[in-house]
């Protein structure tokens, strides 16, 4: 195992427990330090986020709902070629 620099210690503390990148320096190649407990989480994919949706990641989850509920139906095409509703168009029909 190897024991982690004072410089290293100090950017984990100042990351406020995300994870710290490294780059070496000889190679350019880039390096992620976490904590074993966020690794054990990753590799086991339990992995949670709680940050807010994207616009992608919504417009996924909308696709697999209309999917999941048959909006892939063909008997559903009638409605691509129905007129959509004017704003001044009474509600109530």
């Amino acid at each position: 195992m190897i024991t982690l620099s004072k410089e290293i210690q100090q950017a984990i503390k100042d990351s406020q427990e995300t994870p710290v990148r490294l780059v070496d320096p000889e190679t350019n190649v880039e390096y992620v330090v976490l904590s074993v407990e966020t690794f054990e989480r990753m590799r086991k994919g339990v992995y949670y986020d709680d940050g807010p949706i994207t616009e992608e990641e919504q417009t996924a989850l909308l696709v697999e709902m209309g999917l999941s509920i048959g909006w892939d139906d063909p008997e559903m095409d009638v409605y691509n070629d129905m007129v959509p509703r004017r704003d001044d168009e009474s509600s109530t029909r």
